[in-house]
């Protein structure tokens, strides 16, 4: 077998295959017309969101039989088509679940106790105590939308706290021990803390809009450490200079490009407010990205692909 590594990675990956006996090339360089031009040379493919793989990539990869995405998501490849070819797809949510369940707490944490506002107003010789007066978490109920690996994730982590955790997803029969699965009407009656970890689809996009915020019974706190493309900022805006959204702790943007590795060419209108606000937290899609989740996404993708192909 003849694997190509797209993107850079933990030595494990290439380890693990040399291991199996496979043949590993490296080029993280290239074009996408360039790659496309020699991907019928090789049996497999290891990408994290360089570019996009679509029909016309998947159809000049004649030999293609698997692709690792050394990430949580395959949403930069055509899944349908890459299925119908019968190519193994294998990503990696196992590997980076535990990272994005604690960068979450921790935003939540520092948005509630306004840790953000608080730094910034001391490093400008601000000693604002009773402005900077935090809430506690404890006594909340936490909603969590999307109840996989990194919901559950994020759940086990608020086991320590008293707070009742619910979860609302497409599937049903999902909820456990450290979550109540609810109905949606239930969820929006209910929740003090809203964080989304669904991945991205065409009901997934937009789906944090107007009519999503507003109808929530009580102002909440909100997480997205999923995709930014969930939210639709203009809206998410509204509804922190409305009161409605108490806060907001955003990992993704709306105006990411789709490799999830850059940041947008402008600055749109609503991301000014977000950077001025104080009641929100930005970080750069690192959630999922440790020291730690570097080795596990990487091990990860060895162990599935080797049980398919050894």
């Amino acid at each position: 077998m003849k694997v190509l590594h797209l993107d850079t990675n933990h030595a494990i990956l290439i380890q693990g295959f040399q291991e199996l006996g496979w043949e590993n090339h490296e080029d993280y360089t290239s074009t996408k017309e360039q790659i496309e031009a020699k991907i019928h040379e090789y049996d497999g493919i290891i990408i994290r969101s360089r570019f996009t793989i679509d029909q016309q990539f998947l159809d000049a990869a004649k030999n293609l039989k698997f692709i690792g995405r050394v990430g949580a998501g395959l949403e930069n490849i055509d899944i349908q088509y890459a299925k119908r070819l019968g190519i193994f797809l294998a990503s990696a949510p196992e590997g980076n679940r535990n990272a994005v369940g604690e960068h979450a707490l921790g935003m939540l944490l520092s948005l509630m106790n306004k840790m953000n506002k608080a730094h910034r107003e001391v490093l400008n010789g601000q000693w604002n105590r009773e402005d900077n007066r935090g809430v506690e978490l404890d006594g909340k109920v936490v909603g969590i939308i999307g109840y996989g690996n990194m919901g559950k994730a994020f759940a086990k982590k608020l086991r320590g706290f008293d707070v009742e955790v619910i979860c609302y997803d497409i599937l049903g029969g999902v909820g456990d021990e450290n979550a109540r699965q609810v109905g949606i009407l239930e969820f929006k009656q209910h929740a003090d803390v809203v964080s989304l970890h669904v991945p991205q689809t065409e009901e997934t996009i937009g789906m944090v809009d107007a009519e999503f915020i507003f109808g929530f019974n009580k102002p909440f706190w909100i997480l997205n450490t999923a995709r930014g493309t969930c939210i639709k900022t203009e809206d998410l805006v509204v509804g922190l200079k409305e009161g409605k959204i108490l806060g907001a702790g955003l990992d993704v943007l709306e105006y990411e490009k789709k490799s999830f590795e850059d940041w947008f060419t402008k600055s749109p209108k609503p991301f000014e407010y977000l950077k001025q606000a104080d009641n929100v937290l930005l970080t750069p899609h690192v959630a999922g990205w440790t020291v730690e989740s570097k080795i596990k996404l990487a091990q990860t993708i060895v162990d599935k692909v080797k049980a398919q192909f050894s």
